[in-house]
């Protein structure tokens, strides 16, 4: 599987989308903070920003240019004919199977660390983290997250022979999974109270502090969190919101996925007729 892999970074190397992608990272996040840095340094009020409030904007959008670039990859294989070729030379398709696994999580590692090195530019402006060691697990996190959206995608590109079918099915996956996990943090965020506005002699007032019935209690709320937390992309949008109640929860969650993806991408893909 060496030989594999080696083909395939060698790929990577001179593949225009994963540069693309990963330019478009760098130049998203550091534009985005320096944006954010702007309004924070012109913000009066009394709230103290710091670069952690900012730093990890690119976890909601980090799934789409890797969906791109994952699926257009697995689709020259297909479309090139290499992917016979390597099984015609005597490699299994199980080593296939991982050494394009290992070279998308490459892929998408690179990606992540562009997007890290633009949020940089934010230091001279607000400082360095105040969370002290739970970067580290906020960073684990996004490692994690990743690989499983990678596993998800190189799952979808494997079993596709099609790169126009395979591209257009990974990006609908993403804006899948991204409406779910808004719909599931929306319902989330709804408050346990609500005041509605009430006219009077004078003028538009709140109103007396009610019980809000989409106020989700109970085991409803508890699967609705699992739900968010499990989804890569509730945990993207959980992590741009600086809001990740259950990080343990989520680690395994990733894992989970990317095991499961991965196990059950290869026992497909062993049994999928290449024409």
């Amino acid at each position: 599987m060496r030989k594999l892999i080696s083909a395939d970074f060698c790929r990577l190397r001179r593949d225009k989308v994963f540069w693309i992608g990963t330019l478009a990272m760098l130049a998203y996040t550091a534009a985005v903070m320096l944006f954010s840095c702007r309004q924070a340094l012109r913000d009066s009020s009394e709230f103290q920003y710091a670069l952690d409030n900012f730093y990890f904007c690119y976890a909601i959008i980090i799934g789409l240019p890797i969906a791109v670039y994952v699926s257009l990859f697995l689709g020259t294989e297909y479309s090139d004919g290499t992917m016979r070729n390597k099984l015609v030379v005597g490699h299994t398709r199980r080593d296939i199977y991982l050494s394009h696994l290992f070279t998308n999580i490459a892929g998408g590692l690179s990606m992540l660390l562009a997007s890290l090195l633009g949020g940089l530019v934010g230091i001279p402006f607000l400082g360095t983290w105040k969370m002290g060691k739970m970067v580290l697990v906020f960073l684990l996190i996004s490692i994690l997250f990743i690989i499983s959206y990678v596993a998800i995608y190189t799952f979808i590109g494997m079993l596709c022979s099609n790169k126009a079918i395979s591209a257009v099915l990974t990006i609908l996956l993403f804006f899948g999974l991204m409406y779910l996990a808004m719909y599931f943090y929306y319902r989330l965020s709804e408050p346990e109270m609500i005041s509605g506005l009430v006219i009077t002699q004078e003028g538009m007032q709140m109103g007396d502090p009610s019980p809000n019935p989409r106020h989700l209690t109970g085991i409803k709320r508890e699967i609705y969190q699992f739900i968010v937390d499990f989804l890569p992309s509730g945990q993207s949008g959980q992590m741009q919101e600086f809001n990740m109640p259950h990080p343990v929860r989520m680690i395994v969650c990733s894992v989970i996925i990317a095991i499961v993806t991965t196990l059950g991408g290869i026992f497909a893909f062993e049994r999928k007729d290449l024409k």
